[in-house]
């Protein structure tokens, strides 16, 4: 019971918010639609079995006119079903897709929010798989719940129209056994009460372990697409390494786990659907053995006969309601799951960024320099990695920052931009700067060359020739006449033009703290000194603060800053100031 309980507090927290958002008129509007049709459905299956009685007892007395008025009336009441059932499928699709595109947008927004995405990663990304937890998992949570609520109601409106029926049935066909009749009231309602009762704990007996299986068929499938894709993305280090049979061997044990777990499933459904498909078929007949004694002792006409076999087949098919859908309950129970889980996920995420313990990025009022205050950086598991205080970057002094790999650099960085959490202290960074950090193999969406280096603003922020000029600046000429060209740069582009392609944005931008973590070393020395040349000529009133490894690199920047062994982590010390402009 109390997990029934929790099952429905889940469903009703991820459902309910779509009813009271900005669509929900429309939203209520639609399902009012939907079931409104569904209960005309049940309204015309009663007209349907009272119909049933007068037909077949029409064809009992070889009545002609009664049989062709009957016909007739069956063929109005048809037409008005199909009608009906077009416009509820056209309206339950109508309702799913607004539903589903809400939920898409509320779950792409708190996952893109302030770095959640990138936090839920930290602390080891207990969500799996979020592409498809806001794909197919929202897509079959709309549908399974939508088709399950549905049709709960429509059996609990059934039961409530069909058991009076079969209550007067069951007194107008007395049960006849060995040539007596036992008055038991309402035995009729009673017999399909138990065959249902029954079945739906047989059911639930064999098909339990359903719900942890899909849970893990899921995953495993996902897992198996992820896997794939990143295969993709890396085709060319993969090509250079030769190791296709090394990915062919772990992909395949990937999809092992899919292969035995689908095996698994197989098993379960066997029995279940043994079950399930024996309790459908006997469940035809069995009003017929119920009724039979009283018709042959002549209690009853054929039509009565008829009426009470489907009545008891509405009443029983109502009752039944979790032995028909347990499959589709079983993969709903999952998703819930996920989707529980995903939530959690990014709840989780938002409570690192808000937490009192974690790093604190403040706006400072006036002043022109990022201030490292008390600061601690620590690695997820709370080991300390780097620390600082009285530290400043100073505005209109290119800094050079250097140390060891693995002293913290990159994760320092990370921590100026607020999306490392982990750790204590305050950074404070000028009240409404620009920020932009260009990381050793920046990022580009998919889509047209001008989307990818205006990214991260809007498509059209700049003209053509603005970006032809950034691009021939940074030695890329030849992609001025593609910016209208869609293509998977980070897959077209060698890695050094891709850095370049990161100062293009970087120039077109022109942030007041440009942070280059080793965003030149592809580029040959050459090519590097000319590219911070022209940051330095370009870009005069931003302030560069780089981490690299090569000495030439300290002739383009006033000072150097160094990380070193301190006890248990890195300090940030100073490591001097040089003379040139």
């Amino acid at each position: 019971m109390n997990n029934i309980r929790s099952t429905l507090a889940t469903v009703w927290r991820i459902a309910a918010p779509y009813f009271r958002s900005e669509d929900k008129w429309a939203g209520r509007a639609l399902l009012a639609a939907v079931i409104a049709t569904e209960l005309a459905i049940v309204g015309i299956t009663v007209l349907l079995n009272q119909w049933n009685s007068r037909f077949y007892n029409a064809l009992q007395e070889r009545n002609w006119d009664t049989f062709v008025s009957e016909i007739i009336y069956f063929s109005v009441l048809a037409a008005i079903y199909t009608i009906i059932a077009v416009y509820q499928l056209y309206l339950n699709q109508w309702l799913q897709i607004r539903w589903r595109q809400w939920m898409t947008k509320q779950y792409l927004g708190e996952w893109l929010h302030q770095a959640n995405h990138y936090r839920m990663q930290l602390q080891g990304d207990a969500a799996d798989n979020p592409d498809q937890r806001m794909t197919d998992d929202v897509k079959l949570f709309v549908d399974r719940t939508l088709n399950i609520g549905v049709g709960l109601l429509s059996s609990i409106v059934t039961l409530a129209s069909f058991v009076t029926i079969l209550w007067g049935l069951s007194n107008a066909a007395p049960l006849h056994l060995f040539g007596a009749d036992f008055a038991i009231p309402g035995y009729l309602v009673w017999g399909a009460l138990i065959y249902a009762v029954l079945g739906t704990v047989l059911t639930h007996l064999i098909g339990w372990p359903l719900v942890g299986i899909d849970f893990r068929q899921q995953r495993f499938e996902a897992d198996f697409r992820f896997n794939l894709v990143r295969v993709r993305e890396n085709s060319e280090q993969i090509a250079l390494l030769r190791g296709e049979d090394a990915e062919r061997e772990r992909l395949l044990v990937r999809f092992g786990r899919v292969v035995e777990n689908w095996l698994a499933i197989m098993s379960r459904t066997k029995k279940l659907t043994a079950f399930t498909a024996s309790y459908s078929q006997a469940s035809v007949i069995f009003p017929y053995i119920l009724v039979a004694p009283a018709y042959f002792a002549q209690k009853i006409q054929l039509g009565g006969m008829m009426q009470t076999a489907s009545a008891f087949s509405s009443v029983q098919g109502a009752l039944s309601f979790f032995i028909n859908v347990y499959r589709q309950l079983a993969e709903w129970q999952a998703v819930l799951n996920r989707l529980d889980g995903f939530e959690a996920g990014i709840a989780a995420a938002s409570a690192l960024a808000t937490r009192d313990e974690r790093i604190h990025v403040v706006e400072a009022a006036g002043g022109g320099a990022i201030d490292l205050r008390e600061l601690t950086v620590r690695l997820p598991n709370g080991t300390p990695l780097v620390s600082a205080d009285g530290f400043s970057l100073r505005k209109d002094e290119r800094t050079l920052v250097t140390g060891p790999s693995g002293s913290g650099k990159s994760t320092l960085f990370r921590a100026i931009a607020g999306i490392w959490p982990f750790g204590a202290g305050s950074i404070a960074v000028p009240a409404k700067a620009t920020l932009m950090m260009l990381p050793q193999r920046p990022y580009f969406p998919v889509g047209s060359l001008r989307g990818a280096v205006e990214y991260p603003g809007k498509e059209g922020t700049f003209s053509a020739g603005q970006i032809g000029s950034a691009l021939d600046a940074v030695g890329l000429p030849g992609l001025a006449s593609q910016l209208d060209e869609h293509a998977h740069w980070n897959r077209m582009l060698s890695l050094g033009e891709q850095q370049r392609l990161g100062l293009a944005r970087a120039l077109l931008h022109a942030p007041q703290y440009l942070f280059l973590d080793e965003a030149t070393a592809s580029l040959d020395e050459p090519s590097e000194a000319a590219l911070y040349q022209l940051l330095r000529d370009k870009l005069p009133a931003t302030t560069i603060i780089s981490i690299g490894h090569r000495s030439t690199l300290d002739a383009f920047h006033q000072r150097n800053v160094v990380l070193t062994r301190d006890g248990d982590r890195f300090a940030l010390q100073s490591g001097g100031e040089n003379t040139r402009p």
